[in-house]
């Protein structure tokens, strides 16, 4: 019979500098995808809170249109022109003559702009450039057929050679520190020169978008 020599054989030595290499790699991608994660939620965030901060822009400049307007049928309408316009946001604020009292037609809340660091809403007359670019962006907006006006005794200034100008991606950042409308004016805009995250009217930058009675 013949003898067999057994081997024995001894475990492998583990090595512990490629376990610690390999947990560190997985570590840093498990941080690194919780990071990701975190970027998405964040920017998510951030364009929700701008988004509601928007659509507070646009309820506040709409209640200062309608003020406009109240102001303008309250002092004359048509027979004044544009000499029943208001000339100051204070004018809104006060109200229009009711017999003896006055009637308030915009709240304190309204006349500052959401969108702004200042607050406050830039005035834009009823020849301005910013009307201008406003009729322009609606009638690209609707096919090619421009706004009609709704307050009589207010001429709107003519418009030709429409482009596409509804979406123009262009806005600068910032704020607009630019001079008011002096005299009587037609509508409000934001200071703000960011994009927007919703268009109003096609038109994505906060400065583009002209609260006014004239087309509502």
């Amino acid at each position: 019979m013949t003898n067999r020599k057994m081997k024995t054989e001894f475990p492998r030595p583990v090595d512990a500098n490629a376990e610690g290499g390999y947990a560190l790699v997985s570590l840093i991608l498990v941080l690194s995808l919780l990071a990701l994660f975190a970027l998405g939620a964040a920017e998510n965030l951030r364009q929700q809170t701008q988004r509601e901060r928007e659509k507070e822009a646009i309820f506040r400049g709409e209640q200062v249109a309608d003020a406009i307007r109240w102001y303008y049928l309250g002092h004359g309408g048509g027979r004044a022109g544009a000499n029943a316009l208001p000339t100051s946001m204070d004018q809104l604020l006060e109200g229009i003559p009711r017999g003896t009292k006055k009637l308030q037609i915009l709240r304190a809340e309204a006349a500052v702009d959401p969108l702004s660091k200042s607050g406050e809403w830039k005035t834009v007359g009823p020849t301005s450039d910013e009307l201008v670019q406003f009729i322009t962006a609606l009638t690209t907006y609707g096919g090619g057929t421009p706004p009609q006006p709704r307050m009589p005794g207010i001429p709107i200034p003519q418009v030709t050679n429409i482009l596409n100008t509804g979406s123009t991606g262009n806005a600068p950042g910032g704020e607009d520190d630019s001079p008011s409308s002096t005299g009587p004016f037609i509508g409000v805009e934001s200071r703000s020169q960011r994009n927007s995250v919703i268009t109003y009217y096609g038109i994505d930058h906060h400065d583009g978008w002209l609260f006014t009675p004239l087309f509502r």
